[in-house]
Formats: structure tokens, sequence, C-alpha cells
């Protein structure tokens, strides 16, 4: 099977539902007020087969100049158009109108239908031939075919179908691999089913009990069943017509607008940047200017940030960030078209180029916009890590935000990573400019800091975080990214660093350890030291953790140290105490160091701690073998 979407085009009364009845049977006018008014006011649906196995999904619009906003919503998913031009009237309004939003969303197929040819002579039918021809050249349906055709008669109906055909298989089809997404063009409820809604899929698929997001309302729900054409599916996949049943969902808490996407890929957004094009008739756009904005099904206020200039010209085009008064669900590549404040017409477009941008100032222009407009895939991968810094972006962030299939933004990350452009940290995408940068930044810090703290044997890690101010969920991995750094549990160094004392520590040194083993079993405390040797309380820490570090000193608590060669003849003592008798006493520790209780339970503690001794209520048991 092959899907296209056709959707039609033209002034209001030149008979586009009138033809769509003609060609598939089908009435698109299902509002009662259509009916009885004669006219197209909201979106209507129909679909037309061939034999081959291609559908053509067609979305009728209204014609008439106030209702442009509901035709909007049904232009953005369509592949190819049918511009219907009455032959009793010519070119109108919204002929004009209608070409140039087609145009401004790069549609880049289609064909015109003359209708109503049963109301004029043949040779005033070629006349509204020839204008036809003058009015579509230099845009893409300048090579279009034109078929003048008769709803009441079905003159060339036949035909048309036929051109319709053709031109519909030279369509590029939608990204079938692509992550699913259909904007919402209908909502309503089925007794015995519930809300139901329908639209058009952009790209990728769906199948029945798949769980989706409804963006930006933030609802999740469930696939209970899916219609194609009329017909009930199991999968349901991109450039088909879809009609959705939800699970769980209030008709009321869904409208037009809405997106229903896959979860966790998506992020509504108030912000994009954007290439904007002016009509040449229309007028001149100024910097921080207000507009309608259409985006897909959705519609929103935009207030346009002009990078590098005051007023866009008629028939000029810039980057821009569009700024929105409600959020939209975009990605990289999608089309857009704006509106006048006031009075309302349409009078520009363009490409959504970053749904995430980064900050900017207007003046700075945005040169680099040009890799999201024109540059590879790859390039604008690239470039998107780039922006994301430290926090990174995630692949699946990626595949929700630039319009591509999903095996191609995979392949491209890979190849970027092969080349050492981005890095992967904790499944997180970095990019090597902005990694470089954190490890100048880590290594001039911990060097800033072996400067002031020499004696220290690195930096704490939180310490370090803190001071670049790198969010805990990546730290870690993006320290462990680093080659000249050392980390020992909590303590980051730089790989070269190795803790040296001055000529006047090293003298201190040698006091320190003459008292500390003069003292044996009753040492001088931290405190004492610091008294005695005139230190302060942070240089004396840092002089006996270093010592310990080196295997001179064994820390007790943080207040009491014993010399290695004290500690080691105290371990010498137990062996020969436990080599006569199986228990210990506080009192009998105490007895055979010949010391007193004040040093006996911190050494205790120690010995309990490091699993040499095993305290058993008031007696100890020795671990170790005598």
């Amino acid at each position: 099977m092959r899907y296209v979407i056709l959707g039609t085009a033209g002034h209001i009364d030149h008979g586009k539902s009138a033809l769509v009845k003609a060609l598939t049977g089908i009435d698109p006018d299902r509002l009662k007020e259509e009916k009885e008014r004669g006219i197209t006011i909201d979106l209507g649906f129909a679909d037309l087969s061939y034999p081959d196995g291609l559908i053509i999904g067609i979305v009728d619009v209204p014609g008439h100049e106030k209702l442009v906003r509901n035709m909007l919503a049904g232009a953005g998913g369509i592949d190819l158009v049918l511009l219907v031009i009455a032959a009793d009237e010519g070119i109108m309004p919204q002929s004009r109108e209608h070409l140039h939003i087609c145009d401004l969303l790069k549609i880049k197929s289609g064909l015109i239908a003359i209708t109503k040819a049963d109301l004029v002579e043949n040779e005033w039918l070629e006349l509204a031939k020839d204008e036809v021809k003058d009015f579509v050249k230099d845009t893409f349906l300048e090579e279009a075919p034109i078929v003048p055709v008769s709803s009441k008669t079905m003159f060339n109906i036949d035909l048309l179908k036929e051109e319709i055909r053709a031109v519909a298989l030279r369509v590029e089809p939608k990204p079938t691999k692509g992550l699913f997404r259909l904007p919402i063009d209908r909502v309503f409820t089925l007794k015995g089913f519930g809300t139901v809604i329908t639209g058009t899929a952009v790209s990728g698929s769906i199948s029945v009990d798949d769980t989706v997001e409804i963006l930006p309302s933030n609802i999740k729900s469930r696939v209970r069943g899916l219609h194609s054409h009329g017909r009930p599916i199991q999968r349901a996949c991109a450039g088909q017509r879809v009609a959705i049943n939800l699970q769980g969902v209030e008709k009321e808490e869904l409208k037009r607008g809405d997106t229903i996407v896959l979860p966790r890929r998506f992020i509504p957004t108030k912000t994009v940047d954007a290439k904007v094009e002016l009509l040449r008739g229309a007028p001149a756009l100024k910097h921080k200017g207000l507009v309608h904005l259409h985006l897909a099904t959705s519609e929103t206020i935009a207030r346009v940030i002009l990078y590098g200039k005051d007023e866009l010209k008629p028939g000029g085009s810039c980057y821009c960030q569009l700024r929105l008064q409600d959020p939209v669900v975009s990605m990289s590549g999608d089309r857009y078209i704006i509106r006048r404040f006031s009075p309302v017409e349409t009078i520009g477009g363009g490409e959504v180029l970053d749904p995430s941008p980064p900050r900017r100032r207007h003046k700075d222009g945005a040169e680099d916009l040009t890799t999201f407009e024109k540059g590879s895939l790859s390039d604008k991968i690239s470039l998107k890590v780039l922006y994301s810094g430290l926090h990174g972006i995630s692949t699946m962030a990626i595949e929700g935000w630039i319009k591509a299939e999903t095996p191609a933004i995979k392949d491209s990350i890979e190849i970027l990573i092969e080349k050492g452009l981005i890095l992967n940290i904790e499944d997180v995408l970095i990019h090597k400019t902005v990694f470089d940068a954190f490890r100048e930044g880590v290594l001039q810090t911990l060097k800033d800091f072996h400067a002031k703290n020499p004696l220290k044997p690195g930096m704490p890690k939180e310490e370090l975080r803190v001071t670049l101010n790198i969010e805990p969920r990546l730290f870690g991995g993006l320290i462990a990214s680093l080659k000249d750094t050392a980390i020992e549990k909590e303590i980051v160094r730089l790989g070269t660093f190795s803790m040296a004392l001055s000529r006047a520590e090293e003298t201190l040194r040698a006091k320190i350890l003459e008292l500390l083993q003069k003292g044996g079993f009753q040492p001088p405390t931290k405190e004492e030291l610091s008294q005695s040797l005139k230190l302060d309380q942070k240089h004396i820490s840092d002089i006996l953790k270093l010592m310990v570090k080196e295997g001179g000193l064994v820390r007790i608590n943080e207040s009491m140290y014993l010399t290695a060669s004290v500690y080691n003849n105290m371990i010498e003592i137990l062996k020969n105490f436990f080599s006569k008798k199986p228990e210990m006493t506080v009192a009998e520790f105490r007895d055979i160091l010949g010391t007193t209780r004040k040093y006996v339970i911190p050494f205790l503690e120690y010995l309990d701690s490091n699993k040499i001794t095993l305290r058993v209520e008031d007696i100890r048991k020795f671990l170790l073998r005598p």
C-alpha cells in the first residue's frame, strides 16, 4: 500500500467540496451548518483508492478569507495540492493566498482543476487556462497538469483521477522510520468508543495498544483502536489519515493543535529559531513585531525577534527567533506560516531551524543557523550537541529534535563519535569543544588548589563540582573521562601532583615524629602538638595527613596519632598476650601498655574497627593469629 495526502486549495464557492464528492463519492462537508449554507466552514475528509494499492487521503479546506486559519490547520500534512479555480470567476483573492501558503510550506507537487467547465464556452475555457498558466508561473505548479472539469456533468473527472494518480506516484513518501507524530485536527466522541482524534501521520508508525503522549497538554494515554479511510487497522504509518481511539482521555482535555507522539521524545517549546520569508506584496515586518503563527494544526501569537535587522522588507528573508504565547510541538525542519496581526492576512512563513535554541542578542545576528538550514544531518547534530553545553543532550532528545529518520540519526551520531567530534558520557552526548573547555577548567582549578594546599592529597569531588557549577548527574562521568587527573575515593588531583614539604615543614615533621615517638603509648594529641609547635590546626592537620599517607604515622582518630614503630610494638604486645590467654579486659590492656584509660579506649576502638580485636561485652578477643 502507498499513502499520499492531497489537499484542496482555492477561493470560496469555486467548487472544491463538490469536486471531492465527484472524485470519491464522499461529501466532505460534514457539519449541519455547512450543508445549510452551502459553504465549507471546517476541514473535510475523503479518500480516493486505486486498484494498484495507492490510497489518496483528501483534506478539503474552506475557501472563505475568514476561514484561512481552518485551511492552515489542514495544509501542514499534505503531500500534493489540488488548486481549484472556477472557470466562470477565474483567479480570486483566496486563490492567491492559498497558493502563497502552499509555496511557503514548500509543497512540491500538485495539479490544477478548472471547475464549472459546464458553465462557460470552450473559448472562455481556453482563456481561463491561459490565465491560470500565467498565475502559476514561477511557482511549484508551473509545470502542473491543468484539467477542466465539471462536478455536475462529471466531465473529465476520470481524467482528473488519472492525473492525480500520476502526480501522487512521484511524491516522496513521508519518513516511516522516524518518530511517530500526528498533529490533531479533529476531536470527537463515538458512542461505545469514547474519545477519538483524527489527523495526518507526518512521520513514523503506531500500533494498537501503544502508549502515547499528547503534547503540549502533557497527557499520557494508550491506543485502543485505529482507523484509516473508514477501515479498522492494527498499525498506522506516515502518510495516512488516521483516527485514533484513545483510552482514558476526555474530549474536553484535547484540542486541535495538540500533537500525539511517542513518550519521552518531544519537549513542547515556546521559543524557536527559524528562517522567515516575507511575501513580495506583504508589509514590512519590524523587529519584535507580533504575528499569528500557524505550525502544523496549531495556531498561536508570536513575537518575531529579527537577528541582525530592525526591519525585514517585503520579499526578503532572514534568521529570527519566534517567541510564542503558547507552547507547541515542533522539530527542526518543520514549515510554518505567519499572518499579519491586524488586519489578519498571510504575509510569510519559513522553516523551523532549532525548536530549543540558546539565548541570543538580536544585534549579533545568527550566522551559525546556516548550518541548521543548509548543513548535512551530521553537521546539524554536531552543532546542536555544541549548543547543549555541559548539560549535553541524549540520543532520544536528538531524535525528537530534528525531522529525520531514526536510523539516519543514529548513524550520524556514531560517525561523529568515531571522529572524536562528540563524546558519549553516561548516555549523554557532549561536544569535544565543550569537553575540552571543561577539561581546562578542571586542570586550572586543581592547579590553583594544589598551589594553595600543597599538603592536601587533592580536592574533594563535591567541592570541585560546586566550584565548576556542574550538575551531579554528569559530573562523575565527566571527571572519570579525564586522563590528566587521578581519583582516589572522593578526592581528585592532578595526575602529576605529589605532596611535598618545604624545608621548614620537613623540620616540623621531624619534630612531630620525635614528640609522638617520645610519647609512646601516651602520645600528645593534635591540639597539644599545635600548641607545642605554635602551628594552627589546619597546618598541622595537613602535615599529619601527609605523614599518615607516607606510612610514618597511624591515625587512631581525628585527634590521636601513633608513630608506625609504636603501633607495630602495640601489635606485638597483643600477639604475645593472646598467645597465653584467649581474652583480654580493658584493664589488662591498660596494664600491658603501661598507659591510662584516656588512651586505651581510643586504641581499642581503632583495633575493633580495623578487625584486629573483637569486642564481646566487656572483653576483647584477638582476630589476628598470635
